[in-house]
């Protein structure tokens, strides 16, 4: 059975984006890069060529890489999400931790998308995980080497 990737529409248009850059700006001037250091001459002690080689596998696994979760990825519906009772992939949630009354706000997205720096957090991180399917008012244990609760507070 194959893996799913479940993505949003904007991550789907970022990686098409991204893959198009590695194929036609970044591994073609690796590969000017890997020319201009053959003709230096002896390949064997040759730190340009040998970079140039490495950034090429890199490139190359990228771009593999992104196009296995391009050929294997499932568009979230948003519309469909917001339809739902209780947190989904691309639910926009406001808990507050019962052990300090802090409140955040995140997306809670799959792990390709997951940026903790821009509030998205993974679904199958422990917190991800332990608020999946539970509604607006549901206190969860989040189970972690020193559990806590939280409450949900919105589902947008």
């Amino acid at each position: 059975m194959e893996k799913k990737y479940p993505i949003t529409l904007e991550k789907k248009n970022e990686l098409e984006q991204e893959k198009d850059h590695l194929l036609h700006v970044d591994l073609p001037n690796t590969i000017e890069q890997l020319k201009a250091a053959r003709a230096q001459g002896d390949l064997s002690e040759n730190a340009d060529y040998d970079a140039a080689k490495n950034k090429q596998g890199e490139i190359e696994r990228r771009i593999s890489e992104i196009e296995d979760i391009l050929n294997n990825c499932e568009i979230i519906n948003e519309k469909a999400i917001k339809r739902k009772n209780g947190v989904q992939i691309g639910s926009v949630v406001k808990i507050t931790d019962l052990s300090d009354n802090t409140s955040y706000t995140f997306t809670v997205v799959s792990t390709i998308e997951s940026n903790l720096e821009n509030n998205k957090i993974s679904n199958v991180c422990p917190l991800g995980a332990a608020l999946i399917g539970h509604g607006v008012g549901d206190i969860v244990k989040v189970k972690v080497d020193e559990p806590y609760d939280v409450q949900i507070v919105e589902i947008k």
